[in-house]
């Protein structure tokens, strides 16, 4: 007899959501395991200064005794600012946490960023709406005065998924716009 799978619950839609600015980097991450191993990443591999991101893993390496405080676990972030992407206007580069939720209340190491708040509230496609409108019309909150920032990401808290609308081509795949 085949195993019996039950169907999980659907999330109700209004529920509470968390919108944060999406900032147009390269995805990096940092585990810290309980024994203290440290490790660098991408979003699709690990990373050494020898096989580098945009030279995440050297930076990261320079700054590990600091990062360190951040505890066990997996630490997803953007890596951005100089040489990546929209560049952001920075002479230099980034590492901003996604976790905003947890960071923006607890101390991060002074080398790291927290990606904005942008909105805390009701899942609705009108705050949505006009939380990417704010953006595009005011300019990027993770670097004030640059006036092209990529979107937004939408955290929805009953489904425990991310979801992304950008302001420019939202309806088609990043691999489609150039």
């Amino acid at each position: 007899m085949n195993e019996f799978i039950k169907f999980d619950k659907i999330a109700r839609l209004s529920r509470n959501c968390v919108i944060t600015e999406k900032i147009d980097g390269t995805n990096a991450q940092i585990y810290i395991g309980e024994d203290g191993e440290f490790l660098t990443g991408s979003r699709n591999r690990w990373i050494t200064p020898e096989n580098d991101n945009a030279g995440f893993a050297r930076w990261a390496l320079e700054h590990k005794e600091e990062l360190l405080q951040l505890g066990s676990g997996r630490h997803f972030g953007e890596w951005w600012g100089s040489g990546i992407q929209r560049r952001y206007g920075l002479e230099e580069k980034r590492f901003s946490l996604f976790n905003s939720g947890r960071w923006i209340n607890e101390n991060t190491p002074e080398c790291c960023y927290v990606v904005p708040i942008l909105f805390e509230g009701l899942f609705d496609t009108e705050n949505i709406y006009h939380t990417l409108l704010a953006l595009e019309q005011g300019g990027s909150i993770a670097s004030p005065g640059f006036m092209n920032p990529e979107g937004i990401v939408i955290w929805h808290e009953a489904a425990r998924v991310l979801l992304k609308k950008t302001i420019k081509n939202d309806s088609s795949p990043k691999s489609k716009e150039k």
